[in-house]
């Protein structure tokens, strides 16, 4: 058959999850690799501390000052905006230094007086996120820039001056120097100094040097980094979405989840109706009049009456058949009694597309029943779009599972058909359906249909995570 590209698979609403390419370094070996990036991070930090504060400072107070007149308003505006300008490159210098992102808010969100753009304009001051940003510019960043700064250059400068003291120290004047604070601190411990040890004030103060750098070199991957998780808790206190933003926008999803879930259900009820009514129905209607045939005719003329009954056994058959292929679209009993698996390979065998399962999930995999169920109904309302609308002469089926490892488990269900292309979702038609299926288990439907196709559909919604049959 055909073969068919499987498309790369893209993110579904969750996060894919990572992989170390090595060995991961632990310990201080890690903290000395983190050290370049924390010395950027700090040495940069009060200087931009200092321009922010500086064009803050002046943008607010001149804003405050003239309030009386309306300009005042358009500069706190402005002064709000830039606090969350220098408030946003903090975060992505926190980012710089290999920490854990901080999630931002959402400046989007909506606020009191409906849209419009006064709504833009007054947004800035009842979002309490702009006055934070601005108390962080204003206040906080420049007195702990200035305080990680200082001791950042401090320890610096000891370690390397310290370290490299053997070769500069030959080119200061000696000739009047009477002061050796490491021979006064030797003269403490042992009387004499370096006259006792027979060493020169000099060589004495080189080897404490380099002691003393050496001590500070061995302890700066443990400040950059102390200071580094420092800035980064304050960023994340200040400068980060709140805990309750992340709950309302899960409850907004959720409520988006559900509405989408019953329109689906809903449809769902009012097709099964509509097919239930112009099939298996006018069949029993026909059936009915046909045994009422019968039994006016089954004294008066048994071979016509005999012809009957071959028919109206017919119309039952027929009738047993569509109300079978109206249960396999909701639960099958080779899904019930055998699982997913069987399931979709007996409905890519009825097809009339040829169609190449790909089952990338476990052996034993076991999968809730219900995730089964809306699988089942997925692939199997996808596989016959494919066969009506396509014109497709190979369709593949591939279903895999997803770790994200925060988000928890995905299934990821992709139909591929090298059809004709230009599927769209149409309101109240089959794709359209289909996604809000799919947004009612909390998933996304991906649709990439160009003209000319090829067609990949790809319905990724979140499951129980794959448990191993006796584990």
């Amino acid at each position: 058959m055909t073969t068919l590209t499987d498309p790369a698979a893209p993110e579904a609403g969750a996060p894919a999850s990572t992989t170390d390419a090595g060995p991961r370094r632990r310990g201080y070996g890690r903290l000395w690799a983190g050290v370049p990036r924390e010395l950027g991070y700090l040495l940069l930090g009060f200087p931009v501390a200092l321009v922010a504060f500086v064009t803050l400072v002046t943008l607010f107070s001149t804003g405050v000052s003239l309030l009386v007149v309306v300009v005042g308003l358009v500069i706190i505006v402005a002064s709000l905006y830039t606090a969350r300008g220098f408030g946003t490159f903090e975060l992505v210098r926190l980012g710089w230094t290999g920490r854990p992102g901080i999630r931002r808010p959402r400046w989007d969100a909506a606020a009191p007086g409906g849209d419009g753009p006064w709504r833009a304009f007054f947004a800035p001051f009842v979002d309490g996120h702009y006055w934070l940003y601005l108390l962080h510019g204003m206040v906080v960043a420049p007195i702990v820039a200035l305080f990680s700064w200082t001791v950042t250059v401090v320890w610096l400068s000891i370690a390397l001056g310290g370290l490299t003291y053997w070769i500069w120290a030959i080119f200061l004047p000696q000739g009047s120097r009477d002061v050796w604070p490491a021979d006064r601190v030797l003269d403490g411990v042992w009387p004499g100094g370096s006259a006792a040890v027979g060493l020169d004030p000099l060589a004495i103060e080189v080897i404490a040097q380099f002691a003393l750098g050496a001590v500070f070199a061995l302890t700066l991957p443990l400040i950059t980094a102390g200071l580094t998780r420092m800035h980064d808790g304050i960023g994340r206190g200040m400068l980060g979405a709140w805990r309750s933003e992340a709950l309302e926008r899960q409850v907004r999803h959720l409520s988006a989840s559900r509405g989408a879930a019953v329109q689906a259900e809903d449809a769902a009820l009012r097709r099964l109706e509509r097919d239930i009514h112009d099939g298996p129905q006018q069949r029993l209607v026909r059936l009915q009049m046909d045994l009422a045939a019968i039994e006016r005719r089954l004294d008066a003329d048994p071979a016509a009456a005999k012809d009957l009954l071959a028919e109206a056994r017919d119309q039952a058959r027929d009738t047993l058949d569509e109300l079978r292929a109206l249960s396999r679209g909701f639960a099958p009993p080779l899904l019930q009694d055998r699982g997913l698996a069987s399931a979709l390979e007996s409905l890519a065998a009825r097809s009339p597309v040829p169609v190449e399962l790909e089952w990338l999930l476990p052996a034993d995999a076991a999968l809730p029943a219900a995730i089964e169920r809306n699988a089942y109904f997925i692939a199997a309302e996808l596989l016959t779009n494919a066969a009506k609308h396509s014109g497709a002469s190979a369709i593949r089926l591939r279903l895999a599972d997803r770790d994200t490892g925060a988000t928890g488990h995905w299934l990821d269900l992709w139909v591929t058909d090298n059809g004709h292309g230009g599927a769209v979702s149409v309101p109240g038609h089959g794709l359209s359906g289909l996604d809000e299926r799919v947004r009612g288990l909390g998933g996304v439907l991906l649709v990439d249909s160009p003209a000319g196709g090829p067609t990949v559909i790809g319905a990724h919604f979140p499951a129980a995570p794959v448990d191993r049959v006796g584990a």
